[in-house]
């Protein structure tokens, strides 16, 4: 996989892989810790990696969709600008219908960016790892609205409700394969880089799993203005249930939250004891909370420190595949 002047990746051709054999990218999910992807991706373009598949779940579907479409520069920007305060405006809370949060707002953010944009004409293979609610099974996204795609994929349960695609209420791919190898090898590459955020969670999950006492907003002053005057008591001490910040306890954000990345985590190991990656890539991310989204650099610099303690074993990697690629010819 090559660029263009406009750093955006462009189809792999002669010259741009290691001639007809594939190298695919998996992308874990993780939420706020997905920034570090950003980091892992620009070090690994820096080392002269280039990808033929890409696929990812949850924030690694945001990541690796963003790069694809030639955000990601846009990508670390924006979250680059994210403060709590920032945050917090983004999450127009509701009770029912599926999650605490709507989700509208950073879908509008992401149609901004992205625009009508559709995953079959990105310029190599891409799949979106999705929960079909109904069946319980997985669900690769590659074609069609690519913002939906990603909307779709980071669809946390309880947090998020479900979208609609297709006939098919979607969540968060996280839910059934936390690191998408298999997608990569299905779609014929022959190396894959995996890149696992969900590695370091021990003895970190008490605090990953409270929100930040400093976020300093109430939740209840993000409701729609026009509901405020009416807030029923009910709602109001629901809301302040599930955000309550107590020194002892977790609250139930945290609880759900911490829960699902423990889950991930063992999922995570389940799935890669029957499909181990060639080049497995793990930032140490765990003490960044999974809704501290404003620790972009932190993570993102974690990123790229991940690649460098894996820099001599990416390059056996690659030299592996040239001397397949020799003994093909």
């Amino acid at each position: 996989m090559q660029e263009d002047s406009a750093g955006r990746p462009t189809p792999a051709g002669a010259g741009s892989t290691l001639g007809k054999r594939k190298i695919g990218l998996a992308l874990s999910s993780g939420m706020a810790r997905g920034w570090a992807h950003i980091g892992v991706l620009r070090a690994l373009r820096r080392l002269g990696v280039r990808f033929d598949v890409i696929a990812g779940a949850s924030a690694g579907a945001l990541v690796g969709g963003c790069f694809l479409a030639g955000k990601l520069d846009e990508l670390e920007d924006w979250a680059s600008s994210l403060t709590r305060r920032r945050i917090m405006s983004y999450l127009d809370l509701q009770l029912g219908y599926g999650g605490l949060i709507k989700g509208d707002r950073l879908h509008m953010e992401l149609r901004r960016a992205l625009g009508p944009l559709r995953i079959e004409t990105l310029p190599i293979p891409f799949v979106a790892v999705a929960t079909d609610l109904v069946t319980g099974h997985e669900i690769w996204l590659q074609k069609g609205d690519l913002a939906d795609a990603l909307r779709a994929s980071f669809s946390l349960p309880g947090l998020f409700p479900p979208i609609e695609l297709e006939g098919r209420w979607l969540a968060d791919g996280a839910l059934v394969d936390p690191l998408p190898v298999a997608a990569c090898r299905a779609l014929g590459a022959e190396l894959v880089f995996a890149v696992n955020l969900n590695t370091d969670i021990i003895g970190k999950s008490r605090d990953a799993a409270r929100l930040p006492a400093t976020m300093g907003l109430d939740p209840l002053t993000l409701a729609e203005d026009k509901q405020k005057p009416f807030m029923s008591s009910l709602t109001d001490s629901l809301t302040r249930g599930i955000f309550r910040r107590d020194p002892d306890r977790p609250s139930i954000f945290g609880v759900m939250t911490t829960s699902l990345a423990i889950m991930q985590d063992r999922l995570t190991r389940s799935r890669l004891a029957g499909d181990p990656p060639d080049v497995h890539i793990t930032p140490r991310v765990g003490h960044i909370g999974l809704v501290e989204f404003d620790r972009t650099e932190e993570a993102v610099r974690e990123g790229e420190e991940a690649v460098a303690r894996r820099r001599d074993e990416i390059a056996d990697a690659l030299e592996v595949m040239r001397l397949m690629r020799g003994g093909a010819a």
